[in-house]
């Protein structure tokens, strides 16, 4: 539960800190949008240390899963865009992959 937690608050995070940066360099808005959006950033980053992983590598591979379904939650909810269904399905088999990754067995090194 609380890797689902740290996923969940590291891609609104992550999404959100490139937005602000986004929003400054082609939307026009200030550069102030930049402040929130390092900051964003900086959370996004140690949210995901909250992982349950043997390796930050394989955290960081689930969490692609993860961060991909919530492009397209973002890109519906604040962009105002709804995904379609390639979108959807695309999302589905990226967090299919990203349960594998993070749930398999993995054999230890050594």
């Amino acid at each position: 539960m609380k890797s689902i937690l740290a996923y969940a608050g590291a891609a609104f995070f992550e999404i959100a800190g490139c937005f602000a940066f986004w929003a400054w360099l082609r939307l026009g808005a200030s550069a102030w949008w930049v402040i929130p959006g390092a900051g964003a950033l900086l959370l996004f980053a140690w949210l995901l240390t909250f992982i349950d992983s043997d390796a930050a590598g394989r955290a960081y591979a689930a969490y692609g899963g993860v961060y991909i379904a919530a492009t397209l939650v973002w890109l519906w909810l604040v962009e105002g865009t709804r995904p379609d269904r390639w979108d959807v399905t695309g999302a589905l088999v990226c967090l299919v992959g990203a349960g594998i990754i993070l749930f398999a067995p993995h054999r230890t090194p050594g």
